[in-house]
C-alpha cells in the first residue's frame, strides 16, 4: 500500500476544516491509523483512543486531530499546504495490503452485519444467507444458528472486522472452518469439530481480524448435557 491518500477533494482553504466528513473519509483514516500500530508508532491503547475520536468525528478538522503527529501527514491550515489535505511521504514506508476478506458483488442488503461501536445478536429462527458478509468496529457481534433457518448446508462468511468480537454459537452437529481468517493482533478459539461437514450446518469463514476475537461453540445447555454425560 503507498503513502497516505487525500480524503478531500482539494483546495487549501481554513474553511474546509468545517465540512462534514463521510464514513468513509473516518475508515480511510483509520487504515492510516491501523498501519501507524503496524509500523510502531502507536500502542493500542493510542489506537482504540484515536479510533474512538474518529469514528465520533464531524467535521475534518476534528478527524485530522488524531493524525496531527504521525509522520508523513500534512494536515490542512498549514502555510505551505499542497492541493490535497493529507500526502505521502518517505517517512511512511510502502505496505504490503492487509489481508481483506474475499468480496461477492452485490450482496443483498440483508447478507450484510454492519455495525460500529454497537453489539448485534442473530438469534431464534433467523434466516441465514448462504454468504454473510461483516464489518464491524469496536463491536460485539454474536450469530446463534441453533435455531435459525438455513438454505445451504454450507454458508460462508467474509469477516472485515476492526477491534470487535465474534462469537458463533452452532448446533452439536454442525461444523467450523476458522482455517483461512487472517489475524493481526487478534485471536482464534474453535470448541467444535473442524470439518469436513457431515451435519446440517457447515461454517466457512474467511478475511480479517484486526485486534479483535472469534470464537465458534456449542450453546452452553449442549455443554452442561455432555458434562452430565446426557
Amino acid at each position: 500500500m503507498g503513502g497516505p491518500e487525500s480524503i478531500s477533494n482539494g483546495g487549501g482553504a481554513a474553511g474546509d476544516r468545517e465540512l462534514r466528513v463521510s464514513d468513509a473519509e473516518r475508515e480511510h483514516v483509520g487504515q492510516l491509523l491501523q498501519r501507524a500500530v503496524g509500523l510502531g508508532m502507536l500502542s493500542l491503547g493510542e489506537f482504540t483512543e484515536r479510533m474512538d475520536t474518529a469514528l465520533a468525528a464531524k467535521t475534518r478538522g476534528e478527524l485530522n486531530s488524531v493524525l496531527i503527529d504521525l509522520p508523513g501527514v500534512q494536515l490542512v491550515g498549514r502555510p505551505a499546504a499542497p492541493p490535497t489535505h493529507f500526502v505521502a511521504a518517505p517517512s511512511f514506508p510502502r505496505q504490503r495490503p492487509m489481508p481483506g476478506p474475499r468480496r461477492t458483488p452485490s450482496p443483498a442488503p440483508g447478507n450484510v452485519i454492519r455495525s460500529r461501536m454497537s453489539g448485534v445478536n442473530r438469534r431464534g429462527p433467523w434466516q441465514v444467507a448462504p454468504t454473510l458478509l461483516l464489518n464491524n468496529w469496536f463491536s460485539g457481534v454474536t450469530l446463534d444458528f441453533t435455531e435459525a433457518v438455513m438454505s445451504t448446508q454450507v454458508v460462508e462468511l467474509h469477516v472485515d472486522d476492526y477491534c470487535s468480537s465474534l462469537n458463533l454459537i452452532v448446533p452439536v452437529e454442525a461444523t467450523v472452518d476458522l482455517d483461512a481468517v487472517d489475524l493481526i493482533g487478534s485471536s482464534v478459539n474453535n470448541k467444535v469439530r473442524t470439518g469436513p461437514p457431515f451435519g446440517p450446518l457447515h461454517l466457512v469463514v474467511h478475511g480479517s481480524i484486526r485486534f479483535g476475537s472469534v470464537t465458534a461453540k456449542h450453546p452452553l445447555r449442549a455443554h452442561w448435557r455432555k458434562l452430565l454425560g446426557q
